[in-house]
């Protein structure tokens, strides 16, 4: 089995070109269909979490309940089946790339694998890879210092969330370290050399100004853990 792409794009153009010459416009044409083989069915990948979900005013099941009731409207023979696509807390990344991973869409797998092959290639943007404690820029390692990793790391895995300098401090810090007692201008000072290395991506680290710091969900970055998402059913 195998999945093919619906042009809606191309179709969109050919309807627009020849609105003035058919009463109606043509069915979108899928691609990548080999002879022999025929459309069964088709995959629709949502990319949303609860909490944003939450947000706006609903929730992944009330969701899922709408798209299969709107699916009996249109087609009421049509059979359907849902999964939610989990993945470990604090993972980061793009909802929609979680969603396609766990699903095993043939693209998403290509590319998972191509990364998992050849890690120090990537496709552009930043790479946070906790498992190997490493940031990979636009295919490039950043040379990070243990401690600007662990600053990153501990923001990135607390996705959306404020973090006081004093945490900052008591969690990344012991009595064991060589360095000097820290204080919260330590804490600035580690920042400001940790963005200086990220680059054009420093933005990924957000000041909040009087409280501390955070990391929030970005396009640009993804983040690579040792496990790989599940899918579960609704």
């Amino acid at each position: 089995m195998s999945l093919a792409h619906i042009d809606t794009a191309r179709s969109a153009q050919a309807a627009r070109l020849e609105r003035h010459a058919a009463p109606t416009p043509a069915a979108p044409r899928i691609r990548a269909v080999p002879e022999g083989t025929q459309a069964r069915g088709f995959v629709f990948y949502v990319g949303i979490d609860e909490a944003t979900a939450a947000a706006a005013g609903t929730s992944l099941s009330r969701i899922v309940e709408a798209l299969k009731a709107l699916t009996g409207t249109i087609a009421p023979t049509a059979e359907t089946h849902a999964a939610v696509a989990l993945a470990p807390a604090g993972a980061g990344g793009r909802d929609v790339d979680v969603v396609r991973l766990a699903l095993q869409d043939p693209t998403a797998l290509a590319r998972h694998r191509t990364l998992a092959d050849d890690p120090d290639r990537a496709l552009g943007g930043v790479v946070v890879d906790i498992s190997r404690k490493r940031v990979i820029l636009d295919g490039e390692t950043a040379a990070l210092t243990y401690k600007e990793f662990e600053l990153l790391q501990y923001l990135v895995l607390r996705e959306g969330r404020t973090i006081e300098r004093a945490e900052l401090i008591a969690k990344l810090w012991n009595a064991s370290d060589e360095e000097d007692a820290p204080n919260e201008r330590t804490i600035d000072v580690h920042v400001r050399r940790l963005r200086a290395k990220l680059g054009r991506y420093e933005d990924i680290v957000r000041t909040v100004r009087g409280v501390g710091y955070r990391f929030d969900r970005h396009a640009d970055v993804s983040i690579r853990q040792s496990s790989t998402p599940s899918p579960d059913v609704f």
